[in-house]
């Protein structure tokens, strides 16, 4: 017969003491990836405004940073696709049109945009991006919103808004009200573009895993942003480019574009994407505070009241909406 912890008097914690530790640290782990994540990709728009200063265009600046890029997010591809089904006809169909959508023209459209408005402002607007995949998935398949979801979309819609105002209202730092408008404007639809991705990504990253969808679909638009360069600029435009351009825009490949998806990913793994989406928050504050000891943006009420606006949004959007 054999011996119980309770006939034995010996307690079972001892026991499932180890694996609680493992949970724990796994959790931690998620959590330090997560919030290295989101920091990573917000020096983009750091990095983005800091090359500006040196006099290229965003067609040579996200040429460079593709560039750099591409070896990588084509090695994520191989690596993730090692053992699997080729990928159909209808399959490339996909990943092209995703890469193109997600990655190709919403990084252009914000490379564009930040040469109008700053990297604070910029962050705010693509934080919007949860409730335009909401408004997408209303639009194409009728899932109505919650109350608490509607709530949360005004009160971050507010925030940006708020920011926006005080852009127009102070000349968009120097740049006059109406190309803060239009830099405004052009982040937007990057984010109305990248919601996309994620409304119809869904059934790839089912067939495909999320790992390799995402290494094929950047290593298009890497393509893309290197072929758009191409047909419209000579190649000595690149060759002529500042030295430290081209030092940003290595760091800007490896620190905020591809490492910052690996950790994402890695995090999701241990935590769930809901709380990975929950620690990214701390990307505007890390892009505000960046830009403000980085490139000497100013920190203003208006700007801290929009933040706290759109974050509190998200939140409720986000954390009561599911």
């Amino acid at each position: 017969m054999n011996k119980t912890a309770a006939s034995t008097g010996e307690s079972p914690r001892p026991a499932l003491q180890p694996l609680r530790d493992s949970a724990r640290k796994g959790v931690a782990t998620g959590l330090v990836l997560a919030t290295l994540g989101a920091i990573a990709f917000s020096g983009k728009a750091i990095i983005v405004k800091l090359a500006y200063r040196y006099g290229v265009d965003a067609v040579t600046l996200i040429m460079l940073r593709m560039l750099f890029a591409l070896p990588l997010f084509a090695l994520m591809a191989w690596w993730a696709g090692r053992g699997k089904p080729a990928l159909t006809g209808r399959d490339w169909i996909g990943v092209v049109g995703l890469g193109f959508s997600g990655y190709y023209l919403a990084s252009f459209l914000d490379f564009a945009g930040l040469a109008y408005i700053s990297a604070s402002f910029e962050r705010l607007i693509l934080y919007l991006n949860p409730t335009l995949v909401l408004f997408f998935g209303w639009l194409l398949y009728r899932r109505h919103p919650t109350r608490p979801q509607l709530l949360g979309m005004v009160v971050s819609y507010a925030g940006v808004l708020l920011v926006f105002g005080h852009e127009l209202w102070t000349g968009g730092g120097g740049k006059g009200g109406g190309a803060a408008a239009w830099g405004a404007f052009l982040v937007f639809l990057s984010a109305v573009s990248y919601a996309g991705y994620l409304v119809y990504s869904g059934e790839f990253v089912k067939r495909l895993g999320s790992l390799r969808l995402v290494g094929l679909a950047t290593t298009v638009a890497c393509v893309l942003c290197i072929l758009q360069f191409a047909l419209t600029r000579p190649i000595s435009v690149a060759m002529a480019v500042a030295p430290e351009v081209i030092w940003l825009s290595v760091l800007n490949a490896t620190l905020c574009t591809a490492v910052p998806v690996l950790m994402v990913m890695m995090a999701i793994e241990r935590i769930g994407p809901a709380m990975a989406a929950q620690t990214g928050m701390i990307g505007p504050l890390s892009t505000i505070l960046m830009g403000v000891v980085i490139l000497g943006e100013p920190f203003t009420p208006w700007i801290a009241a929009g933040t706290v606006l759109v974050i509190a949004g998200i939140f409720v959007f986000t954390r009561k909406g599911r």
